[in-house]
């Protein structure tokens, strides 16, 4: 280990998948990932525990996780045809999850993390039709060239960005959500997001652990509303406090907080987070 933990963005998904093979250790665990300790490895363990800020807050993980399930199982409920999902990292979605074998899942992500995957999860067999695209977003003709061959292939798409906003910036997200607005396969995108106040915090006490190549950016000050301007209507937001309390995740400590008034369109004063889902209009 250097001196910062985070070396390059693939390690976040390492450090992620530590959390869901945790939580998935639990007796009441609120989802079980069999493939998050086996993609974690020692390296994802080494970054969790260089990151104390996070080991305190270690409720939120789980909670995001939580959350992007429970909404990405309603859209396909709803006849979503195909799942996107935008730096994928180490997410195993396809291979634990009740999903129909009609179900198209697309993972985008740099070759090298989803050469990781694959040959880790090789002897695995996904419930659906999965793709992994190697491909870097950051590039917006190739961004723009693949959502074009994707949205010929299905009529109602979900597009999953889950911790990847945050490492943008505010022109990156734009253009990403004017890039995914001018297919109108895409009808649905869910992401997660923080206030101004949380962004703060986390850059605070995490400064030492993130390398310069990631730096943490994104927290608009209108929280969802910032989409509607690129022709998304959030319909459904979580937040993240809230939902751990009804969880009972939440350390004693922050219950209080948990009872206070949250408004994510207007939370400057006090750290925000939360899960949205956007509709295309």
């Amino acid at each position: 280990m250097t001196d910062s933990a985070i070396q390059h963005i693939s390690d976040t998904a390492r450090w992620a998948a530590v959390y869901r093979a945790r939580e998935t250790e639990r007796k009441d665990a609120l989802f079980r990932d069999p493939f998050a300790r086996r993609l974690a490895g020692d390296r994802g363990e080494q970054i969790a525990k260089a990151m104390p800020f996070h080991e305190r807050h270690s409720w939120s993980w789980a909670t995001r996780t939580y959350l992007f399930d429970r909404v990405i199982s309603e859209q396909i409920r709803q006849g979503a045809d195909m799942v996107v999902n935008l730096a994928a990292g180490l997410d195993t979605r396809p291979y634990r999850m009740q999903l129909p074998a009609s179900l198209k899942w697309i993972e985008v992500d740099l070759p090298e993390i989803l050469d990781y995957k694959e040959a880790l999860l090789e002897a695995e067999k996904p419930a659906c039709t999965l793709q992994r695209v190697r491909a870097d977003l950051a590039s917006g003709g190739v961004r723009r060239s693949l959502l074009a061959s994707l949205a010929g292939e299905a009529t109602k798409v979900l597009v999953i960005s889950e911790g990847l906003l945050i490492y943008l910036g505010a022109k990156e997200v734009s253009a990403l959500a004017e890039d995914l607005k001018s297919f109108p396969a895409f009808k649905r995108w869910v992401l997660d997001i923080v206030s101004p106040r949380l962004l703060r915090m986390v850059q605070k006490n995490t400064h030492r652990q993130f390398g310069a190549e990631v730096p943490l950016q994104f927290a608009p000050d209108d929280g969802p509303e910032f989409f509607t301007r690129y022709g998304w209507h959030p319909i459904d937001v979580h937040s993240m406090l809230t939902t751990a309390a009804e969880l009972r995740l939440l350390p004693f400590s922050m219950r209080l907080l948990a009872l206070l008034p949250e408004r994510p369109n207007n939370s400057g004063s006090r750290p925000w987070s939360g899960v949205c889902l956007l509709a295309a209009y």
